[in-house]
């Protein structure tokens, strides 16, 4: 049985300032190319029998600079949609909406072309993802590039938990990789966060 990893798209300007980057296609900064380039020898080492990307350039360029070939686009791998919080940070966010929670409290509607996702739809999505991939994994891994909410969301609902306990994993850095397997049939996270 093979292993799910999980690739974070190298640094954007945005990921750099902590603002939220859902569905705006920001680049990747000279950082997150030099980060991407450094994940092509360790996954030159992995059997990967399919290979999956958010449709963003960010995530495209993260697998492309990572020596990833064969990708497939796929929509519901597109992080969150923050909705009118897209672009702001969450010290930002707090300062009109004290303690705000992304978890607990979601977003609100945005203008065009972000008009917000509650978490269920994430979940939903990811579900979806993982339904496509798991009976992929009895010839290898499979890759996943996407973005740090949309992975929490997937690893947790890998692990069979409700979407919100996606805050109890450390969001991953740009760049880097984690691995979700099973062990005597029952999923875990074998590493997580990895530069």
């Amino acid at each position: 049985m093979g292993e799910l990893i999980l690739i974070r798209h190298g640094q954007t300007a945005w990921s750099l300032s902590g603002r939220h980057a859902g569905r705006t296609d920001v680049p990747l900064t000279d950082a997150g190319e030099t980060s991407a380039e450094a994940l092509a020898p360790r996954l030159a080492r992995r059997p990967l029998v399919a290979v999956f990307s958010s449709p963003l350039s960010r995530a495209m360029r993260t697998a492309e600079l990572a020596g990833l070939t064969g990708v497939r686009p796929d929509p519901d791998l597109v992080e969150w949609d923050y909705g009118g919080y897209e672009g702001m940070t969450a010290a930002r966010i707090r300062e009109g909406r004290p303690g705000w929670d992304l978890w607990r409290d979601g977003v609100v509607p945005g203008g065009t072309g972000h008009p917000g996702e509650r978490i269920e739809q994430v979940a939903a999505r990811t579900d979806a993802v993982l339904d496509r991939i798991r009976p992929l994994l009895d010839d290898g891994d499979v890759a996943v590039v996407a973005h740090g909410h949309l992975a929490r969301v997937l690893a947790v609902r890998w692990l069979g938990l409700d979407a919100s306990a996606g805050r109890l994993l450390g969001h991953p850095h740009p760049g880097t990789l984690s691995f979700l397997g099973t062990e005597d049939g029952q999923p875990f996270i074998s590493a997580w966060n990895v530069p």
